[in-house]
């Protein structure tokens, strides 16, 4: 690891109290032209003698705005300090997690993967856009019938045409006869630039796509491509469960990578990360924000500067070998799980990397389901699984609580 280690509590407190005073402060600096202040004192207690020991509590007070992005160009000067902060946050997540080369990514803190999810489609469609004249009409998403719901929604929002590929029921593995029958059918309706976007690591099943079935096709049919990896959920797992894995930017045909702080590092709701290759994210440069310093190249505009502290304490509180021993330890558990689940022949699908059980919904009577909070894939009488997260919170007291439901149920049929 190049830049991500484990730092002392009172090291990470320094670094970001020394950020917070090269901010703007609202209580005490002559500022009368932001549309901002910190939090309402009358609500918020800025005094509170606790907030001296919690630095990220004590940003959320001081409210910085992280709006633009802080990799490309200038941003706005009042928040230089815990702007600086984001960028070390997106220098260990592109370099050390992803394989990046130092200094050739853009990103930044997104309110959430869907946001993220939807910034590298808008990439993408802009720069078909700007450098081959392509029309909306001419631009597809491919994706699989498994990815999230973020995908549809910026199919709508950006007006560009979605392609799921049909996956194997047992094994969520991508079809690629079908795939490439619709690929060429999308190109016999006039489309010649595709968005694809490949999961690592679904929602539901917790499977993770082989970006290669997708560029192979298009690349035996000399097609126009841009590959994301939505890692929303499993980016904060599967660089470290699958040490092998090339699913990371060391795969030049990757352009874009988006991970969710606040599912598996257990940051506030509200987190997530755009991670892309330096030339892309500028197609996205809304040139009417001129009273914005620097250029906002992002989705949401104004985002809090909190959520990127938080990062960067989970990160250097724990370092990356007290990381990997945090997901080490989740996947023994499931694997405990799963190996109990053999036991009593129920079936289910896992991958051997993710900590997620997608467990057949015929084996899992509903009253055991909803006393579990079992989530299903779908909220009907349709439904054909219901998954297990083995998160930091469930550990095998609660999972064999499950299996002696099961047990016990099984003697009753």
């Amino acid at each position: 690891m190049k830049y991500w280690k484990k730092l002392p509590h009172q090291s990470l407190q320094t670094r970001i109290e020394q950020a917070l005073k090269e901010n703007v402060d609202f209580e005490k600096d002559t500022s009368l032209g932001y549309p901002a202040s910190k939090l309402d004192d009358k609500v918020f207690y800025s005094d509170a003698p606790f907030l001296k020991d919690a630095p990220t509590l004590k940003t959320y007070v001081a409210n910085p705005n992280h709006i633009g992005c802080h990799t490309y160009g200038s941003s706005e000067s009042a928040f230089k300090g815990t702007q600086e902060i984001e960028r070390e946050v997106l220098r260990v997540l592109a370099v050390d997690f992803f394989k990046m080369e130092d200094e050739q990514f853009d990103g930044y803190i997104a309110p959430g993967g869907t946001e993220a999810n939807i910034q590298a489609i808008w990439v993408f469609r802009n720069f078909f856009n700007h450098h081959f004249d392509a029309s909306n009409d001419e631009i597809a998403i491919l994706a699989s019938e498994d990815t999230h719901y973020s995908i549809p929604k910026a199919s709508n929002l950006l007006n560009l045409d979605l392609l799921q590929a049909k996956v194997g029921f047992d094994t969520r593995e991508i079809d690629p006869e079908a795939l490439r029958s619709m690929i060429e059918e999308a190109v016999s309706n006039g489309k010649k630039y595709f968005s694809v976007i490949a999961n690592m690591a679904t929602t539901m099943f917790g499977s993770v796509d082989n970006p290669d079935v997708y560029t192979d096709i298009l690349e035996s049919m000399d097609l126009e491509y841009k590959l994301h990896i939505d890692g929303a959920y499993g980016g904060f797992v599967y660089p470290f469960s699958n040490l092998k894995s090339a699913v990371n930017f060391s795969n030049p045909k990757i352009s874009s990578i988006t991970i969710d702080a606040h599912k598996m590092l257990q940051a506030p709701y509200g987190t997530g990360v755009y991670l892309s290759r330096k030339g892309l994210i500028e197609n996205v440069l809304t040139k009417e924000a001129e009273y914005v310093e620097g250029m906002d190249l992002t989705l949401c505009g104004s985002r809090s500067g909190a959520n990127a502290i938080a990062v960067y304490m989970i990160l250097f509180t724990y370092g990356p070998y007290g990381w990997y021993e945090k997901i080490s330890i989740l996947q023994m558990r499931t694997d405990w799980f799963c190996k109990q689940l053999d036991h009593l022949s129920i079936p289910y699908f896992r991958n051997e990397h993710m900590n997620i059980v997608t467990i057949y919904s015929s084996h899992i009577p509903q009253d055991i389901a909803e006393k579990f909070d079992l989530v299903p894939e779908q909220h009907n009488e349709n439904n054909k699984w219901y998954k297990v997260v083995i998160m930091d919170h469930v550990e095998i007291d609660n999972l064999l609580q499950l299996i002696d439901a099961l047990k016990e149920r099984m003697k009753i049929a």
